[in-house]
C-alpha cells in the first residue's frame, strides 16, 4: 500500500485523510468476519442521507455507544439504552436508525442460534467471490442489491435498501469498484 500522497485512488478518496485512509486499507478489500460484516451493514443504515466521511468520523464513538457492535449485547438493548443513545452527541441520533441497529443485533442472533452464519449469507450471493466491477462506470444499485435488499428486508432488516445495500457490498468487498488508475483497482480481491 503506498504511503504517498501522490497514489492514484479512486476520486472520493481525494481530499480528506480519513476518506483516503479508509479507501486505502478497508474499501472493498473482501470482509469474512460475520460481526465487522454486520457492523458494517449497520453504520451503512446510520448513514442514510449523509455522507460517509460523517460516518467515518463518528465510527469510534458509534463503536463504543454500541458495546463495539457485539450482536449480543446489542439485541439485549432496552429502552435506558435507547434513551442513552438518543443523548450521545457522538453518533447519530435517529431514534428509527438506533432501533433499526438494535433490531438487526436480534436478527444476526436469531440467525446464528438456527446455525447461520451471517458471513456465509451475506457471500451466498456472490457465490463466496468478489465480483469485479469494470473500474470505468459506478452505479448507485444493482440487480443483484435489489435481490439482497429484498432478502435483508424479508428478514425483518431496516435501512437496507438496494442504495445502501449497494454501498455495503463495496464496502466489505462483495463488489471491489475501484476506478481502473486506482493503485487498489482489483487488488483486493
Amino acid at each position: 500500500m503506498p504511503n504517498s500522497l501522490s497514489a492514484r485512488r479512486c476520486p472520493w478518496a481525494d481530499g480528506d485523510p480519513l476518506m483516503r485512509e479508509y479507501h486505502d486499507a478497508e474499501w472493498g478489500v473482501p470482509q469474512r468476519d460475520p460481526r465487522m460484516l454486520w457492523e458494517m451493514l449497520m453504520l451503512e443504515g446510520f448513514q442514510a442521507g449523509l455522507s460517509w466521511v460523517t460516518i467515518l468520523r463518528k465510527r469510534a464513538a458509534f463503536r463504543a455507544a454500541f458495546a463495539d457492535f457485539d450482536p449480543v449485547k446489542v439485541a439485549a438493548f432496552g429502552a435506558r439504552d435507547i434513551e442513552r443513545l438518543m443523548a450521545d452527541p457522538g453518533i447519530v441520533r435517529a431514534r428509527a436508525k438506533i432501533d433499526a441497529t438494535i433490531r438487526g443485533a436480534q436478527i444476526y442472533c436469531d440467525m446464528q442460534q438456527r446455525g447461520e452464519d451471517f458471513a456465509a449469507f451475506c457471500w451466498s450471493f456472490s457465490d463466496g467471490a468478489p465480483i469485479l466491477g469494470d473500474g470505468k462506470s459506478w452505479v448507485a444499485s444493482t440487480a443483484l442489491s435489489e435481490i439482497i435488499s429484498k432478502e435483508f428486508k424479508r428478514r425483518g432488516f431496516n435501512f437496507v435498501g438496494p442504495t445502501i445495500t449497494y454501498a455495503w457490498m463495496q464496502a466489505v468487498g462483495i463488489v471491489n469498484d475501484h476506478s481502473l488508475d486506482c493503485f487498489r483497482c482489483h487488488s483486493a480481491s
